[in-house]
This record gives C-alpha cells, sequence and structure tokens, in this order.
C-alpha cells in the first residue's frame, strides 16, 4: 500500500519534530514552525506519543477530524503567509485576526476556506482557485 507507506512518512514528520522539540534538539525553520502548530494543540500531545496514531485512519463518518490533516492545513497558511500568495493574504489575515481575536483563532477560520478551495479541485480535478479562495478568506475580514 504506497499511499499508507507515504501517508505515515508524512505523519513521522509530526512525531519526530515533537520528540525532538520535548527533548530540547535544535529545530530547522519548518520543524519550529511545526513544533509551534503542536504546541498549540494540546488535544494532539498524547496523540504524538502514541506509535500506533501513526495507522490509524480518521474519518467523519466516526465523527473525528484528521489531526494531521489539520495541522498540515495550518502548515500550509504559515507558507502562505511567507510569500504572500495569494497576493494580499498577508494584511488579510492582520484583518482577520482582529477579527477573530487570535491568529490561532483567525487560522481556524481560514482552513475552512482552504478546505473548501482543495476539496472543490480535488472534486473538479483542477487546480484550487486562487481567486475564489482568496474571496472567502475577504468575507473573514
Amino acid at each position: 500500500m504506497i499511499f499508507n507507506q507515504e501517508r505515515n512518512q508524512m505523519r513521522r514528520v509530526f512525531f519526530d519534530c515533537w520528540k525532538a522539540h520535548q527533548e530540547k534538539a535544535p529545530l530547522d525553520a519548518m520543524q519550529q514552525i511545526i513544533a509551534h502548530i503542536i504546541e498549540l494543540h494540546p488535544e494532539y500531545h498524547a496523540l504524538l506519543e502514541n506509535e500506533a496514531a501513526l495507522d490509524k485512519d480518521y474519518t467523519p463518518e466516526q465523527g473525528e477530524t484528521n489531526p494531521f490533516l489539520h495541522m498540515s492545513m495550518h502548515i500550509a497558511l504559515h507558507e502562505q503567509l511567507s510569500t504572500d500568495r495569494p497576493t494580499g493574504i498577508k494584511a488579510l489575515y492582520q484583518s482577520i485576526i482582529m477579527k477573530q481575536g487570535s491568529a490561532h483563532n483567525a487560522e481556524h477560520a481560514m482552513m475552512d476556506c482552504l478546505g473548501e478551495a482543495l476539496w472543490l479541485a480535488q472534486r473538479n480535478n483542477t487546480m484550487p482557485d486562487e481567486a475564489a479562495y482568496f474571496e472567502c478568506l475577504k468575507k473573514l475580514g
């Protein structure tokens, strides 16, 4: 199962990063971002200390949110903000923070728009519609 191997390799990054952070090992820039995102989600700390979670499937039918997808979306937003792509997202982010009360709450609101853009792209077998995504974000700000 290639999909499971790739999925587990990606998930392993979270496990390894969290362990290194707890051991106060030096982290590169991306690891620092990942560790910060994990810190903001104490509900995932025990999960990242349990190797059995590496193979677990998370489905909406089970009423579960996929913690790895959730944290990955935070990372995607950090990447978008660092490159200001789509253009203007950095400034809009500040506006959303003001409305949401914190950067973390702002990112959670923004993740709804990101998730919708990714879902539509997958459903339509196209690239995500950056303009529609940005319009969704503008409604938050």
